[in-house]
């Protein structure tokens, strides 16, 4: 039986064009895994690797899990500053269950690394009433600087990547190129400072960009979401330079996580390198496939290999890192779910009382503002 819109019309079936697009993007998706894996496995040596394993403890894998927790305490304590400076009455813990189950939703799905914010909205929302646009300034906000934070290490990559030759061992890039990255990673820390300044660079490309509705809902929407995240900076120097420390903290943490698997694992790297393998690795997450999948290995491999690592080595220390995010992703897709099934019973809550209202007269005098109800307060 076909789904029924809110107006009575069922849903449209989807063309054949849009089917065969799906497909298309499946299949690239699939391609460009395999084509990574076989790029980091097609030599592997399996008795190696799996010696490599056997080399980790209980102890180790314990402190690794620990670090982890660490930097996701970090990260839910940064998003946590700036809601909390606007509203008191968010509490902290559940924050860290919402950021693993936004982690599982944009680790397991195509695309970067985003795609799983929309659950910080919806959980503000839900939980406190917070209106879609300052949840979302919030969010905006938190993802700012986790890439500010970002930005400084990968700079650092970078430095360390041609104080060590990796560059010039893999091909290098040229001036230019370098430029260009630079000055993409530098967007956030610009867009922070911009914002500061009262200067708004996602709304005005709203009202440049062709085809897109100036005085539409979205546009409205997210404009209103920038100016919220903008007075936020003006209003809370304070409480944004002590997220921004969190930030730097966290990005540390998990460098050092990244120092102690690869010792575990028996790899002595020097701090450039470490930081030049982290950086790979990060940016192997990137790539528009679940979980970086075959990227991390490859970028592992070519890192590593520069610097005299062992292919079983490398390979070894991407997978250490790749269960530890399946671990991650697994509890947060577990609170993911809970948070979902809480959604559906709140909307079954409102439905409900929207029922129970329209069945009783209504108790406001005529010429007043007539009262909302939860259903359209949901809707805000």
């Amino acid at each position: 039986m076909k789904n029924v819109q809110a107006h009575g019309t069922p849903d449209a079936a989807p063309s054949g064009r849009e089917v065969w697009r799906t497909w298309l993007i499946r299949a690239l998706v699939v391609g460009v895994v395999a084509g990574l894996l076989f790029l980091a496995l097609r030599d592997a040596p399996v008795l190696a690797i799996w010696a490599v394993m056997r080399r980790l403890q209980a102890w180790q894998v314990a402190l690794v899990l620990g670090i982890d927790v660490l930097i996701y305490v970090l990260v839910s304590a940064r998003w946590w500053l700036i809601v909390h400076a606007e509203d008191a009455t968010v509490d902290f813990l559940p924050l860290i269950g919402v950021r693993l189950a936004v982690f599982a939703v944009s680790y397991f799905t195509v695309g970067p690394q985003v795609g799983g914010e929309p659950l910080q909205v919806l959980y503000l929302r839900r939980q406190y009433g917070t209106t879609y646009a300052r949840a979302t300034a919030s969010v905006i906000l938190d993802k700012l600087l986790e890439l500010l934070a970002n930005f400084v290490f990968l700079v650092l990559g970078f430095g360390a990547g041609v104080q060590s030759g990796l560059l010039r061992r893999v091909g290098g890039l040229a001036p230019w190129h370098m430029i260009a990255l630079l000055v993409l990673l530098a967007w956030p820390a610009v867009h922070v400072l911009m914002l500061m300044r009262g200067r708004y660079p996602i709304s005005a490309l709203l009202g440049i960009m062709p085809g897109v509705r100036h005085d539409g809902r979205p546009a409205r929407y997210v404009r209103a979401s920038e100016h919220l995240a903008g007075q936020f900076c003006r209003r809370h120097a304070g409480t944004l330079l002590t997220a921004i420390g969190i930030s730097l903290l966290a990005c540390a943490a998990a460098v050092i996580e990244y120092r102690f698997i690869a010792s575990f694992l028996g790899v002595n790297l020097s701090a450039p390198q470490i930081v030049v393998a982290w950086t790979v690795g990060w940016l192997s997450f990137l790539v528009p496939v679940p979980g970086g999948l075959g990227a991390l290995e490859a970028g592992q491999v070519l890192a590593l290999g520069a610097f005299g690592v062992s292919q079983a080595a490398a390979i070894g220390i991407a997978l250490a890192m790749r269960g530890r995010d399946l671990l991650a992703g697994g509890i947060g897709t577990l609170w993911g779910a809970r948070l979902v099934v809480q959604s559906k019973s709140r909307s079954a809550d409102v439905l409900h009382a929207v029922e129970v209202s329209a069945n009783q007269p209504a108790s406001w005098e005529p010429g007043a503002a007539k009262p909302k109800t939860d259903w359209e307060n949901t809707n805000e």
